[in-house]
């Protein structure tokens, strides 16, 4: 008897419908299995028939051929294990249902018939709810993930025999349920603060501009002077994700493993901190299924780069096409895929070989210029934000009192967001100012005669490219928003220019 069970498997971060079709035919008892399977997929032969046997069911005898349609694509990972076993259970009719054209059923099975966790359950779930399916049966640690979806009865089962009970209608499964406002409601205040950072109040006023515009940004400054510890403050000042960011985000997550059980969503913009020694497989993804990397799990977050001269020059280069696109594309011999990777990119660094300021370095200044020029011209050209972190004075530490907390700047930083998107509602794509491009920085950051003299001297005194023009329109923009103000005006360009110090060569 043939019987079909509707699944379906990753492509990238999104799903694509998988038909798992079994036959079960009389003959020599063998189990072909079809489709492209990888070795974790061919392996589910063995799981399945010891969950089976376990779970109180009888393998099927004879000639059994199960295919994964549609059969040209490569089919990985254990989530068949569910649906095959219940196909079997139906296909040799241990089962009776009318209902498996109805749910998309994913799972990995133990070898008692208790059903295990498996990944990219929301991009399952969007999958299904996009084909028209009534519901998906998914793992009980899977279920919060998948309720996320609206619209689609999410029935969480524990074991094998409970799947076949409900499908038979035998038992009864309350669908899975969650409050997205609660996931969304305010948190407990972070580990990190801003108010206690003591001094670097020019440091904090770079910070709170690149948080409000999505600007990528640069730490510049000697050991000890406290760049890591504003860098991981960064994360705490950002607005906080809509639910089409938390919803791509998590989907990055869920296909690499990283959801906690129980977790539906990604609800805090990611911080992501990978070690200079990182590959570029590692940063940008790929390996021979291609896989997401740091820069996609720092999707709509916060992607801190310490040490960055220690970085491989070609690893930092692999990063210009995703920084300028927001997203990356991995080609590989099994195939190509796409994977966001909009985030703001934080940087820290030395300035000196030796890493003191270079009127104290003891280095030659043809070691410093090496040591500089290990980050090329147009990577730098990308980052909006130089700025120079210089050691704090011991008073300021002895006697400075608290400054302000990351919730006050957070203020700021969201009423500046608000402008922007007001003002890019039209192009949903264009979240921030640190994404105009030609068009809106011409519509929207207008200059008179003496703002746009200003420019023009600062670009043939200091000799800068016409990337850096467009960064520094975007930084006196934002400049702009959290001033309240409609039109750039000298002062904004001021500011912005004098974050440029590594074109200026005037830091230190």
């Amino acid at each position: 008897m043939l019987s079909k069970v509707c699944s379906a498997a990753l492509n990238g971060i999104d799903a694509y419908a998988v038909e798992v079709e079994v036959n079960c035919g009389y003959g020599e008892t063998f189990v072909a299995l079809v489709g492209l399977p990888d070795a974790a997929v061919k392996e589910s032969k063995d799981r399945v028939s010891t969950a089976l046997s376990n779970s109180g069911y009888t393998f099927p005898m004879g000639k059994t051929t199960i295919n994964l349609a549609p059969a040209d694509m490569k089919k990985e990972g254990p989530s068949f294990d569910l649906p095959i076993a219940l196909g079997l259970l139906a296909a040799s009719e241990q089962m009776v249902t009318d209902q498996l054209d109805q749910f998309v059923i994913v799972g990995e099975l133990a070898l008692t018939g208790s059903v295990r966790p498996v990944k990219g359950v929301l991009s399952i779930a969007l999958r299904a709810r996009a084909d028209g399916r009534a519901g998906v049966l998914v793992p009980v640690e899977n279920a919060a993930e998948a309720a996320v979806v609206r619209g689609l009865n999410v029935i969480p089962v524990q074991n094998l025999r409970e799947a076949a009970s409900f499908l038979e209608g035998e038992a009864r499964i309350t669908p899975a349920k969650v409050d997205l406002q609660a996931l969304f409601a305010p948190v407990p205040a972070e580990d990190h603060d801003f108010s206690e950072v003591k001094g670097q109040e020019n440091v904090k006023r770079a910070l709170e501009i690149a948080a409000a515009g999505g600007h990528n940004a640069l730490l510049i400054g000697p050991p000890g002077t406290g760049k890591s510890m504003l860098a991981r403050r960064l994360a705490t000042i950002l607005p906080p994700l809509t639910l089409d960011e938390a919803l791509e985000t998590t989907k990055v997550h869920s296909i690499v493993g990283l959801l906690q059980p129980g977790q539906a969503l990604v609800t805090q913009r990611p911080f992501r901190s990978p070690h200079h020694t990182a590959s570029d497989a590692g940063l940008l993804g790929g390996n021979v299924n291609p896989t997401p990397g740091e820069i996609s799990l720092a999707h709509n977050g916060v992607l801190f780069l310490d040490e960055l001269p220690e970085f491989k020059r070609s690893v930092l280069e692999t990063m210009r096409q995703p920084l300028e696109e927001g997203r990356v594309t991995i080609s590989r011999a099994a195939g190509t895929m796409t994977f966001p990777s909009q985030f703001m990119l934080l940087a820290a660094m030395n300035p000196t070989p030796d890493g003191k300021m270079p009127a104290e370095s003891r280095s030659s200044p043809r070691e410093i210029q090496n040591y500089l020029g290990r980050i090329s011209g147009p990577l730098l050209d990308r980052i909006d934000l130089h700025i120079e972190v210089p050691a704090v004075k011991f008073r300021e530490m002895a006697a400075a009192p608290p400054g302000e907390t990351s919730a006050q700047i957070r203020e700021r930083v969201i009423a500046a967001r608000s402008l922007q998107h007001a003002r890019f509602a039209a192009k949903p794509k264009i979240t921030c100012n640190a994404r105009m491009g030609s068009r809106e920085l011409k519509a929207h950051c207008a200059m008179d005669d003496a703002t746009a003299s200003l420019l023009k001297h600062a670009m043939t005194e200091y000799n800068l490219s016409a990337r850096a023009y467009d960064r520094i329109l975007k930084v006196a923009r934002t400049i702009a928003d959290l001033a309240g103000v409609e039109n750039i005006n000298p002062d904004h360009i001021s500011e912005a220019i004098q974050y440029r110090s590594l074109d200026r060569q005037l830091w230190g």
